[in-house]
């Protein structure tokens, strides 16, 4: 079978840059297997379908936790997109870099001295295209369209209002000059349409010729000669192949599933290899561990004046909200909902924000599997830098049973904390008079929940994923660490994984926007380019 230079493992967010920036170097080879299928379901690209494709089976891996120790025991949905885009075709479509301090504590903290943020930053403004404008801080010319939220709707102008009467502050660009407070978001969508991963990237990048997709081929393992990684075994319409690569494997599943693949194919803790009948290649403690992600709990209010917005759910309207769609990409069905939100502290002690707000004015409940939109409004706070992490593990050596998930979850006490003083601080915005004619009755946690212990019970029987799991196969030099600054990973050849799993430290936002810059500036380093000059900027907090 024909050999490619690089064989990347995923077409999520990752995976898709790397192909398109890869790709543009025409001599160059390359090979993606994604598990899932095509983005050909309509809904993924209208940017209101967020809530028809975010758990739709045929697109999603379908995670679930293991029992989650400090949550009830509960198992935790964890959807991950399982289609070409991976989860950037499945996601809110929020878009944030994340704090620049949170790229400093990289620098200082894991002594990643090329990770610093004005290193970061020209590749932000790089791979964006930003409605608002090129400046200082923003891009205007990049792959990836990404737009100010922009749907008229009263209570967005009420959740801006409240927060700046509740002291909570106001930021022109969460992604700009003032990193704190609550704002209109970004979300990547580009002319009424999500603009995920594989529309921004990789659709360009098949265009050119040199990269070739594989669809519905699940990858089994890595195929190593001593310590080089030299071909990758996947599954595709019943039957295994096994196809070497030239110079690279690049493993960009994301971070349950390339410390899954590196475990499958002997690459992790010995003993737990051994444990199930797999023999190591090498002993990497840390693939797997330190899982991180943003625990979420959900704030919702009866409306007491009924929108356009929150009727879409009849079916009569959601016709018509799709006929405008088809036509003009405008209206209700071109906005991704959340459309505002915020970053915020705990407490005054927290150096930086350590809260996020998203802000959506409807209400929903699950029934089952189904999601249906009620006349509410809904506050989502989101602890951004948690304490208590997490594994993912194997069941065992067959590569078709899905990996042992536990987040652990509230887990230190002081992440408990952190979320009490968050649901305190969302109850102080809702009560502002800029929400007075449209504030109904709390749904949740709901007005009986008011002492610290019935909130904090609250908070045990209720959070959940906000589905940024991260830092599995983490970058660094210390034991627990998986890869190097450049994404090599340690003691092997030919072997790199670049995806959310690198993250030392889970960054304080969204995560789609972080890892497609993160897989721009291993694209350069993998072709031997230079890294782009630092840019240094001011932000408000510097003042």
């Amino acid at each position: 079978m024909k050999k490619f230079d690089y064989i990347i493992v995923g077409a999520g967010s990752a995976g898709c840059v790397l192909a398109n920036r890869l790709g543009k170097n025409l001599a160059v080879k390359i090979l993606i297997l994604e598990a899932g299928p095509m983005d050909y379901n309509l809904l993924i690209h209208v940017p209101a379908g967020v809530y028809s494709v975010y758990k739709d089976p045929k697109i999603n891996w379908n995670y679930k936790t293991e029992a989650e120790n400090f949550a009830l025991d509960r198992s935790i949905d964890t959807p991950r997109g399982k289609v070409i885009g991976g989860s950037s075709s499945i996601n809110s479509m929020v878009y944030m870099r994340g704090h620049p301090l949170d790229y400093e504590a990289w620098k200082d903290k894991f002594g990643l001295k090329d990770w610093s943020f004005d290193k970061c930053l020209p590749y932000f403004k790089a791979g964006e295209s930003s409605d608002r404008g090129g400046d200082d801080w923003r891009g205007d010319s990049g792959d990836l369209g990404v737009s100010k939220g922009s749907f008229q709707n009263p209570l967005f102008d009420a959740f801006e209002e409240a927060g700046k009467d509740s002291g909570q502050g106001h930021s022109d660009d969460l992604n700009g000059f003032n990193p704190e407070g609550v704002a209109r978001l970004d979300a990547t969508k580009k002319n009424g349409r999500r603009c995920s991963a594989a529309v921004a990237h990789l659709r360009p990048a098949l265009a050119r010729g040199n990269v070739k997709l594989i669809t519905r081929a699940h990858v089994e393992k890595i195929i190593f000669s001593g310590t080089t990684a030299q071909a990758i075994t996947y599954r595709h319409k019943g039957k295994l192949h096994t196809i070497d690569a030239e110079k690279e494997i690049i493993l960009s599943g994301g971070a349950i599933n390339s410390p899954h693949i590196l475990m499958l194919s002997g690459v992790g803790p010995s003993d737990h290899l051994l444990k199930h009948g797999i023999t190591p290649v090498i002993d990497l403690p840390g693939v797997g561990q330190n899982l991180q992600d943003h625990a979420k709990i959900e704030l919702q209010y009866e409306c007491k004046k009924s929108f356009a917005i929150q009727k879409v759910d009849l079916s009569i309207n959601k016709l018509a909200a799709g006929i405008q769609w088809i036509f003009t990409r405008t209206g209700i069905a071109a906005s991704n909902i959340w459309e505002a939100g915020g970053l915020i502290k705990s407490n005054e002690k927290v150096p930086y924000p350590d809260l996020q707000y998203h802000f959506a004015p409807i209400g929903y409940e699950y029934k089952g599997t189904k999601i249906y939109l009620r006349q509410a409004f809904a506050l989502l706070i989101d602890q951004l830098r948690p304490r208590s992490t997490g594994s993912v593990e194997l069941k065992s050596s067959n590569p078709n049973d899905k990996p042992l998930i536990t987040f652990n979850y509230l887990k230190d006490p002081k992440d408990i904390k952190d979320l009490l003083n968050g649901v305190k601080k969302a109850r102080e915005l809702v009560a502002q008079k800029s929400f007075d004619q449209f504030r109904g009755t709390e749904i949740e946690p709901g007005p009986s929940i008011k002492t610290d212990a019935e909130i904090k019970a609250w908070l045990r029987k209720t959070v959940a994923t906000d589905y940024h799991p991260s830092c599995t196969c983490s970058m660094g030099n210390g034991k627990q660490a998986v890869v190097d600054e450049n994404f090599c990973v340690h003691g092997l050849k030919n072997l790199r994984v670049v995806d959310a799993s690198v993250m030392p430290k889970i960054i304080s936002a969204n995560l789609n926007a972080p890892v497609q810059m993160i897989a721009a500036r291993a694209a350069d380093m993998i072709l031997g380019y230079n890294q782009k000059e630092p840019l240094k900027v001011s932000f408000a907090f510097e003042k």
